[in-house]
């Protein structure tokens, strides 16, 4: 009776725990996300830092201008993605034109084949409703609410820059700080942490950078020949959404039917897009990850599903993107702790010497 009562309160508090621990990570997520980009990033491009103040110049200038590298990068990209806005505003008209039969047929073969009438149709259709846009809202709030969060993102944006130098400059600063938080008897294992997790995301991350090269190459060709407009573009686009787990791949494959299939209608087009996409999906999952992404950082796959649904759920789409590296970190952490290495064990790929 005794242990059983022991069980149940570990188990109960270990509940609690949980909860306001993601509570607060939702709460927390407008300072801690940025934060955590700014992390990994500055991880990213740690290498080139430190090259740089080897070779000719002080901590701070390479801090900057390794900053201000990542900042261009970012803003070609949100041209690129604002080009692909435009392109799909441009030919809207034009896809609504083509799916407008396609679309009539459907509401036909659901009519003739489902219990639904005309008017359920209309009805459902006049239900759907969008942020910032609807019949009878207040315009001053509409326009009021966009700048408010145009205004709230560029300020986030502009912040995780600033993180990325500050990491990069004073990096020093924090890991001795890191360090003295502990017993002097264990501060070279703290330091060992601190290295392999810091080299486990830099390889995790570069892996992901050959893997959106191959990529963008690898759809060009393949969306090219399948006649899809913009397809570079497009294939850039697709290849840079792939950082997010599971996910991007299916927003890079719409991107690609609403540019190819829905704007020419062709059947032909869609076959060459799912052929593009499905090989390319099979190269990276069965050739690529293992080889290039997957060993660097030795995580089992079920633990990967779990760390992007929950990343999903506590910080949306930014939570997905960080879900892997940061499983990556923590994994570390759990194998160099004795008494969380069964944690370590489980969040491990099985090894085959492990047996059954």
């Amino acid at each position: 009776m005794a242990s059983g009562k022991k069980i149940l309160q570990f188990s109960a508090l270990s509940i609690l725990l949980l909860y306001f621990t993601f509570s607060g990570l939702i709460k927390a997520k407008p300072f801690l996300a940025p934060l955590s980009i700014a992390i990994i990033l500055a991880l990213l491009v740690y290498p080139l830092s430190r090259l740089m103040e080897r070779s000719f110049m002080n901590r701070a200038t390479a801090s900057l201008i390794n900053t201000i590298l990542i900042f261009l990068i970012s803003i070609g990209f949100f041209a690129l993605l604002s080009m692909q806005v435009k392109n799909l505003a441009d030919d809207w008209p034009k896809i609504k034109e083509t799916m407008k039969p396609k679309i009539e047929q459907l509401e036909q073969f659901v009519l003739d084949r489902t219990p639904l009438n005309t008017s359920d149709l209309k009805d459902s259709s006049g239900n759907t409703s969008f942020p910032y846009i609807g019949i009878g809202s207040n315009p001053r709030k509409k326009a009021a609410g966009l700048i408010n969060s145009v205004m709230s993102f560029f300020g986030t944006y502009l912040l995780t820059f600033v993180y990325i130098f500050f990491t990069l400059n004073y990096r020093k600063h924090f890991k001795r700080f890191l360090l003295k938080l502990f017993p002097d008897d264990r501060r070279q294992k703290i330091e060992d942490v601190i290295t392999n997790s810091a080299n486990v995301t830099q390889q995790y991350l570069l892996g992901k950078l050959i893997l959106i090269a191959f990529l963008t190459v690898f759809y060009s060709i393949g969306l090219g020949l399948s006649g899809v407009s913009n397809f570079i573009l497009v294939s850039v686009l697709a290849a840079v959404f792939s950082i997010i787990p599971y996910v991007g791949n299916v927003i890079g494959f719409g991107m690609a039917m609403v540019f190819g299939y829905l704007t020419s209608g062709d059947p032909m087009v869609l076959v060459g897009i799912s052929l593009t996409f499905f090989i390319g999906q099979f190269i990276e999952s069965y050739i690529m990850n293992p080889y290039v992404v997957g060993d660097k950082v030795d995580l089992h796959p079920f633990a990967v599903i779990v760390s992007v649904i929950v990343g999903n759920l506590v910080w949306g789409i930014i939570g997905m993107i960080l879900a892997i590296p940061i499983l990556a970190i923590i994994n570390v952490i759990f194998q160099n702790v004795e008494p969380l290495q069964p944690f370590g064990y489980l969040l491990s790929k099985e090894n085959k010497s492990d047996g059954k």
